[in-house]
């Protein structure tokens, strides 16, 4: 059967939700991939381990003078599009409460508020909203009335249909249509930017630099060195990465091909005989964090070359059809990825930089860490380790009982325990913890027996004693 045959399912059902026709183009691009029996697979030999790259500890004061002097013509772009479908989340997640009341969304917010009061300057917030996060984010953002802003608050980024495994056509859910659809990856932000016009707007309304990165990582604050350093520098395009460590194994590293380009590889990319190489931190050193600086004329520039359609590798993700039915039919979800684009823009970098820049919430572990002592918030909003630590805890806890969110606040109901003086904190079984419940050193809290094991308040659990 000839593509334009197998495609024209897939065109009749992205015409009829009033899809771009360049998300169509975008879709059908990625579409082809999959018929050619693309795995979108980056070999060793083309992704070769990265040795050296500018640290953010050695910006000097120049560079801090050039952001703060480019701050006026910066936007923050958050990408806004995820459900947390996994942690078994049914709003948008940058609504789920993080610090007390305070929710991902509301901390951005205060974050950019702040920034506009001590630096002068009108830095607007634009959200890149998914289909199923727009309305309840934009009503959540109308209590913030000194939000205020000429820019647009938000544009909405495509989606793409889900393709059935066994035949490669258009999935149908009766019972959940929406179920049939899916956010495209990050790396439909080119794409949509041009789609929404948010890009030509920044560029009418005089903004030159975007810092993007995830809404759920509240490291990712506008910092004036990194900005001036890539003010400075001339550069079209700016990655930030930081050291991996064993939790980051199968995160996605920074590249090199070859011929010296720098380019980003997820682990969904890796030939699974070479997965070991992947995970090996010793030779890739570096992981992106999704924290990316985007030169906007550049960007214009790099789509008008592609026709806006930016050859971006292919992630196949393959997927139950229903999402809280493990055992729904399966899909594949084409994607991309954001920082992807660093192997199209000639002169791209990359900059080491702390770990702190890097806060994200991937899992229920994540986010009790963030519920914890662990972490405070300074007076400008920003996340930071409590006094004395110089890294978190680890915190591990059994997926069976702990993987979706309702089932850690049934087991923390009074929110997370001290974890200020842990070193790790391991749960394995059904075990509920009580108020005021402390973590000291190496802990690990195991239930045996047919019956949940509860941890009584005020208790103290320290290493090496008897639970």
């Amino acid at each position: 059967m000839e593509l334009d045959d197998r495609f024209t399912p897939f065109a009749i059902k992205m015409q009829q939700a009033n899809l771009s026709k360049l998300a169509i183009s975008f879709f059908r691009h990625s579409y082809e991939q999959l018929l050619a029996g693309a795995t979108g697979y980056i070999d060793s030999f083309t992704a070769g381990p990265v040795y050296s790259l500018p640290n953010y500890d050695d910006l000097s004061a120049k560079y801090i003078a050039a952001g703060q002097e480019a701050l006026g013509r910066t936007v923050v772009v958050k990408l806004n599009g995820g459900m947390g479908t996994s942690m078994g989340m049914d709003g948008p997640k940058s609504l789920v409460p993080i610090k007390g009341e305070l929710t991902f969304l509301d901390i951005i917010v205060l974050q950019i508020l702040r920034l506009r009061r001590t630096t002068g300057v009108r830095l607007p917030l634009v959200l890149m909203n998914s289909f199923v996060t727009h309305a309840a984010t934009m009503a959540a953002l109308e209590r913030f009335y000194e939000l205020n802003q000429e820019m647009p608050l938000a544009f909405v980024q495509s989606e793409n249909p889900k393709i059935w495994v066994e035949n490669l056509q258009p999935a149908e859910w009766p019972d959940d249509p929406s179920k049939e659809w899916c956010p495209p990856g990050h790396g439909d932000i080119y794409a949509s930017l041009v789609t929404s016009g948010m890009l030509q707007t920044l560029l009418d309304n005089g903004y030159e630099y975007a810092f993007v990165s995830n809404a759920d990582n509240l490291g990712a604050v506008l910092d004036p060195a990194i900005l001036g350093y890539f003010a400075l520098e001339k550069l079209p395009f700016l990655m930030e990465v930081a050291d991996r460590t064993p939790a980051d194994r199968k995160g996605g590293h920074l590249a090199q091909r070859p011929d010296g380009q720098l380019i980003l590889r997820e682990l969904s990319q890796c030939p699974p005989d070479e997965v070991d190489f992947f995970q090996d931190i010793q030779r890739y050193r570096y992981f992106n964090t999704n924290n990316l600086w985007l030169h906007l004329p550049s960007v214009q520039q790099l789509l008008a070359a592609y026709d806006n359609l930016l050859d971006l590798p292919l992630i196949r993700n393959e997927k139950p059809v229903d999402p809280t039915q493990p055992s729904s039919p399966r899909v594949y979800q084409l994607e991309t990825a954001m920082g992807s684009a660093l192997a199209l823009f000639s002169g791209a970098q990359a900059m080491r930089v702390p770990r702190g820049r890097f806060i994200p919430v991937k899992k229920c572990n994540d986010l009790l860490l963030l519920w914890s002592d662990v972490y405070e918030l300074s007076d400008d909003f920003l996340p930071h380790l409590a006094q004395g630590l110089t890294s978190p805890p680890l915190v591990t806890l059994d997926d069976t009982y702990h993987a979706m969110i309702g089932d850690l606040r049934l087991r923390f109901p009074y929110g997370a325990p001290s974890l200020v003086t842990a070193t790790s904190l391991r749960v394995n079984g059904d075990v509920h913890f009580g108020r005021d419940v402390t973590i000291v050193g190496d802990v690990c809290v195991e239930q045996s027996g047919p019956d949940p094991l509860h941890i009584p308040d005020g208790a103290r659990l320290s290493a090496g004693e008897p639970i």
